[in-house]
């Protein structure tokens, strides 16, 4: 009982200690100290943090305090995108639509705007809307209406217009389907929602 109680104080002081790097580092990217940020970055990266890794794609694609490296960003989010990170799947996924330190894939875009967007990033879900309104997948008004009607409610404004646009292309039938699949997907926690 004591080696299990000894354990869980250790975690809890490792998991504070990981914040308060994650604070400190975010602290000094936020203000505009790079040079310092960079330094912890570093460190939270070397450590496997998904947060110090997707941070120094930011600063290498801004070029924030080192000299702007598309690849070298798509490399830092890549890391943290493969552990989860939304931020970095949904940056990934950018970076692949627009061909930056990338060759341009519309369907690996997607693939990455999917992952973000399963785990409730809006602005993921509307991209994903977009998609399938613009064909970049397949043209889909039912499943664009969906994803954007549930970029919309999680608070995206894109999320609005382009349910409106995919709406003007529906039937009231249509409608009433994409919305009863947008109530499914929620409860669903946004898992395999097309």
């Amino acid at each position: 009982m004591r080696k299990l109680l000894l354990i869980l104080v250790l975690a809890v002081m490792c998991s504070s200690i990981a914040r308060a790097g994650e604070m400190d580092a975010g602290a000094a990217y936020d203000k505009g100290n790079y040079a310092k940020a960079l330094v912890l970055m570093n460190e939270l990266a070397a450590k496997r943090s998904p947060f110090g890794q997707f941070f120094l794609g930011q600063m290498y694609r801004k070029g924030a305090g080192v000299t702007q490296d598309y690849k070298e960003a798509v490399q830092w989010y890549r890391m943290a995108a493969d552990q989860g990170y939304v931020l970095a799947q949904y940056n990934l996924g950018a970076m692949y639509a627009t061909g930056k330190g990338v060759m341009q894939d519309y369907k690996e875009a997607n693939r990455w705007n999917r992952m973000a967007a399963e785990q409730g990033h809006a602005s993921s879900q509307s991209k994903l809307g977009e998609a399938y309104l613009l064909g970049v997948l397949e043209i889909d008004p039912v499943r664009a209406h969906m994803w954007c009607n549930l970029a919309a409610i999680n608070g995206e404004k894109r999320g609005t217009g382009c349910r409106e646009i995919a709406a003007k292309k529906l039937t009231s039938s249509q409608i009433y389907k994409a919305q009863k699949m947008a109530q499914d997907c929620v409860k669903k926690k946004y898992k395999n929602c097309d």
